[in-house]
């Protein structure tokens, strides 16, 4: 999880959201939700973090979405990363969908 955040935080990726999935789901522990400025900024940021995670010791990462790069997840395994362009995450607001109400459960 660390490594996620460092990772998106060294690439400045923007309004980095951490959800807690404990008892909500069985897909992953976490869920980390963020955006980037433009498709080139999100396809960059899930290629750097899928090659910091496998240089890390976590293994390939599976990642999908590119190359259009609007919407990008990321599955680390425990990890779910989605990658936005802001206009793309608004639109579909997995925040509210996952009962994320505010900032207080911001990374």
């Amino acid at each position: 999880m660390a490594l996620v955040l460092q990772s998106l935080d060294d690439d400045q990726a923007q309004d980095i959201v951490t959800i807690d999935l404990a008892g909500k789901s069985s897909i992953a522990e976490f869920m980390v939700i963020a955006s980037g400025r433009s498709t080139r900024q999100v396809a960059a940021m899930a290629q750097k973090l899928g090659e910091r995670l496998k240089h890390g010791g976590f293994g390939h990462a599976r990642v999908e979405g590119l190359p259009a790069a609007d919407w990008v997840l990321v599955d680390a395994g425990g990890v779910i990363v989605h990658l936005f362009r802001p206009e793309v995450r608004s639109f579909y607001n997995l925040e509210r969908m996952w009962g994320f109400d505010g900032p207080s459960g911001a990374a």
